[in-house]
């Protein structure tokens, strides 16, 4: 019977074609969304992003106009619970919503290494930490700049000399570029010396975030600059705030394209039935039970969804892949990267949907009547 569906849909191959290519944009545009939605939960809930904490100057948003002491790590340390501090330098080309965003960030070279979950591709460490221009820059920063170990990138103010290229198992570090502290602090037309935009707070094991938090910003009340502390998730949450009512409503895109596919596939083996009504009391004539005459139609419209949704869905994978996409707003980036959870749920969606669509074909199919289907002409 494998074969009879096949060249049902062959006899029919313009009308078949056009089925799986719209099934396949409408499944690309779904796992697009998806990743999307997969970046922003990486981001806000990975796994340091309740284990560190980032000390903001208070009622401060844009990276440019958080400005502390960079003296302030030292007051940090000594609070219990605080099992180190790193003071960040954060430059960005643009504060607002840009998928070409470009985000600095300017620490002490011992404690990225440390600290951060960074693999050289290329490149080495110590012309890094030896180097004052130099930077180290993530792997989707360097595919679509075009940048490689031994380039000059300039922008802005700010031009520095590419010591290495890195990768991530955090995806929205691949969007970074890495600087020493000095560097940032003492570029011409930045203006800030010995201060930093914020200090990351990394915690012991015991340690309770909430309380940490509140102290820190209680013991600095009575500094030159007020604080705002925050756990990293919920800091670059609000950090992004309105790519996140975005990316919410965008989660609504990916149920229309859905809609899109059950609405398609169900049309169009609909009329692939009704174009074949006698046909099916034939089948039944002959001996063909109505249960497997319903097969027959869920095959079908399964087969159409599941072509065209894989083939989208494999689409989507390679273009989330190559493209190294990331869309980012105040320092903060939001990376889409393919993931298996992704092409599973890309499957098993087409899946789904092929099987609801041709159902209602099918008990079409399978409950003809078959003395006045085959006196049609």
């Amino acid at each position: 019977m494998i074969t009879y569906v096949l060249k049902t849909l062959w006899r029919h191959r313009t009308r078949t074609l056009l089925t799986v290519t719209g099934a396949a944009v409408a499944m690309f545009v779904f796992c697009f969304v998806g990743s999307v939605q997969e970046g922003l939960r990486r981001l806000t809930s990975g796994a340091d992003a309740n284990r560190s904490l980032i000390v903001f100057q208070e009622n401060r948003f844009c990276p440019t106009t958080s400005r502390l002491p960079e003296d302030y790590s030292r007051k940090i340390k000594q609070i219990p619970g605080v099992r180190d501090v790193m003071p960040i330098q954060v430059w960005t080309n643009n504060c607002r919503a840009s998928l070409d965003i470009v985000v600095f960030n300017g620490a002490d070279p011992r404690q990225i290494q440390s600290t951060r979950p960074l693999s050289l591709i290329e490149g080495s460490w110590q012309q890094f930490a030896s180097q004052r221009d130099a930077a180290i820059i993530g792997r989707n920063i360097a595919q679509r700049r075009g940048l490689k170990t031994g380039d000059q990138f300039s922008i802005g103010d700010i031009s520095v000399n590419v010591a290495g290229v890195f990768s991530s198992t955090v995806p929205s570090e691949e969007n970074l570029i890495y600087t020493s502290l000095a560097f940032l602090q003492y570029t011409r037309g930045l203006d800030a010396a010995g201060l930093v935009t914020q200090h990351e707070v990394l915690l012991d094991e015991d340690a309770d975030p909430d309380r940490v938090a509140a102290d820190i910003d209680e013991t600095l009340r009575a500094g030159s600059v007020a604080t705002k502390t925050r756990r990293k998730g919920a800091f670059q949450a609000s950090t992004l705030s309105d790519l996140v009512d975005l990316i919410g409503f965008a989660h609504w895109l990916g149920y229309a394209c859905v809609g899109l596919v059950l609405s398609l596939v169900a049309t169009t083996t609909v009329m692939s039935v009704q174009d074949r009504i006698k046909e099916y009391a034939v089948l039944q004539t002959i001996g063909v039970r109505p249960l497997r005459a319903m097969r027959l139609v869920l095959a079908e419209s399964t087969l159409l969804c599941l072509v065209g949704g894989i083939a989208g869905t494999t689409l989507a994978l390679a273009a989330l892949g190559l493209g190294g996409f990331a869309i980012g707003a105040e320092g903060a980036t939001i990376a889409f990267r393919p993931s298996i959870s992704l092409a599973i749920s890309g499957t098993l969606t087409s899946l789904v949907v092929g099987v609801v669509a041709g159902f209602a074909p099918a008990v079409q199919a399978a409950t003809v009547p078959i003395v006045n289907a085959l006196r049609q002409a």
